[in-house]
């Protein structure tokens, strides 16, 4: 009966860590650290167990990184573009959809029953904690390699982003005063989910909702309204 439990429990683990070297392109110097960046708060509690520590730490990492990435690739831009630049490369979003095509959705531990996570970005967090790993792990200079070899090149093409439009909402504010349209953005609802508040933002155009967005703070969820308002009607 040991045994068993034994064989069921060794391939899984083995899978784990075989998805992890494919992601990482190394073995890492210690999986427990990997296996906490990849632990979400909705399985694990603790500050210590769940990757929240080390998402802070990635972020920081991360914006270091990119910050010097646009120093050295534009050195006749000004502050401001490099600030909106570095906006782009670094939102949510982007993040989110790097980490999806990385592979790391399947190896995130996560409440996949908790409905409310579907519509978060926490694949993107998950990159940021496991960016803090690699660093505590490998140390700055490696991880700017790292950051740079499998994120920035494959995935953040830079003629793509200087000419991305990053504010939707006032993309579509141009719009409805184009067209003599009222927009506003309403509330439709707050609800409390794992103990932290999630925003549903409704894009209202003459008193019609047209698009809703979802998030942990309503700048967040107003953006994703405008920026699903945006492709519904076609804006360009």
């Amino acid at each position: 009966m040991v045994r068993n439990f034994v064989r069921q429990i060794l391939p899984a683990k083995n899978k784990f860590e075989s998805n992890l070297r494919n992601i990482l392109g190394y073995s890492p110097g210690d999986v427990k650290l990997y296996k906490t960046a990849l632990s979400h708060r909705s399985i694990k509690e603790g500050s210590d167990q769940n990757n929240e520590r080390l998402e802070f730490l990635g972020d920081a990492v991360l914006s270091a990184v990119v910050a010097d990435y646009l120093f050295k690739k534009y050195p006749y831009k000004g502050e401001g573009f490099l600030t909106e630049m570095r906006s782009k490369m670094v939102n949510r979003a982007t993040l989110n959809d790097i980490a999806v095509r990385m592979g790391l959705k399947k190896i995130t531990l996560y409440n996949k029953g908790d409905n409310s996570l579907k519509v978060s970005q926490i694949f993107g967090n998950t990159l940021e904690a496991l960016l803090g790993a690699i660093y505590l792990d490998l140390g700055y200079k490696k991880t700017q390699r790292w950051i740079v070899k499998n994120v920035i090149v494959p995935y953040l093409f830079m003629e793509d982003l200087e000419a991305l439009e990053i504010n939707h909402k006032n993309k579509l504010y141009g719009w409805a005063n184009k067209n003599g349209k009222n927009l506003e953005f309403d509330t439709i609802d707050e609800r409390l989910e794992n103990g932290r508040r999630l925003f549903t933002i409704g894009a209202v155009v003459d008193g019609e909702v047209i698009a809703e967005g979802k998030a942990f703070n309503k700048k967040d969820a107003s953006q994703i309204a405008a920026q699903a308002a945006v492709e519904k009607l076609g804006i360009a």
